[in-house]
């Protein structure tokens, strides 16, 4: 048996190519595929070069899904878009509907894959790649842990009601977005998720203090 994620013996000198570029191609091609579901054969032709360059610049299919994810938050706007409006928004309730009604709009944009390449990847997987299924179970992780500091921010600053249970309301909230994204790869629409993300965003504003409710 082949192990995809173990590199093979170099043979001979691997083409140039624009590295950033391919990895764009990479993402997309995970992205609408899956981890599992994107073989070498796929990634490859995709990216446009050999299997033998990609282990040259990438080590292993493993390596290349977390710089592929790592580009995808950095870079896409459903991932850098909530990222921002947590931190630009000067309300709990502001910030939230903001990240809601963008992700409604990215996740069903017709010129990407659909949906969120982190927040429903590799929640089940072989065995033997336990170690991808962690890596990416602790991005969603870090997720989880902006969305209780900025509840808790929100809490100190008078924002948000003293007695919210800050940990659940931002488990809610990361459920929402991750069932969005389901929603959107089995075809829903931007006005279907625009509708789950002003219901989420009403129980958001329902935990804000009256006095700051924008």
């Amino acid at each position: 048996m082949v192990n995809e994620n173990q590199a093979p013996r170099p043979r001979g000198r691997p083409r140039a190519f624009d590295r950033d570029e391919v990895l764009a191609l990479a993402a997309n091609t995970f992205w609408q595929l899956g981890y599992e579901g994107a073989s070498i054969a796929d990634l490859t032709k995709a990216m446009g070069i050999t299997p033998q360059s990609l282990y040259a610049a990438f080590t292993s299919k493993a390596d290349l899904y977390r710089e592929a994810l790592t580009r995808y938050q950095t870079r896409v706007d459903a991932g850098s878009g909530i990222a921002r409006a947590l931190e630009e928004e000067r309300t709990v309730a502001a910030a939230f509907d903001r990240a809601l009604r963008e992700s409604a709009r990215e996740y069903s944009r017709p010129d990407q894959p659909r949906g969120c390449m982190l927040s429903t990847a590799v929640l089940t997987c072989a065995i033997e790649n336990g170690d991808v299924a962690a890596y990416v179970a602790a991005l969603r992780a870090d997720v989880l842990a902006a969305f209780k500091a900025r509840i808790r921010r929100g809490m100190k600053e008078g924002d948000i009601k003293p007695d919210t249970d800050a940990a659940g309301l931002a488990r809610y909230l990361q459920s929402v977005f991750q069932g969005m994204s389901l929603q959107a790869r089995d075809g829903a629409t931007k006005a279907d998720l625009t509708a789950i993300a002003a219901i989420a965003s009403a129980e958001v504003t329902r935990h804000s203090v009256p006095s700051r409710r924008r």
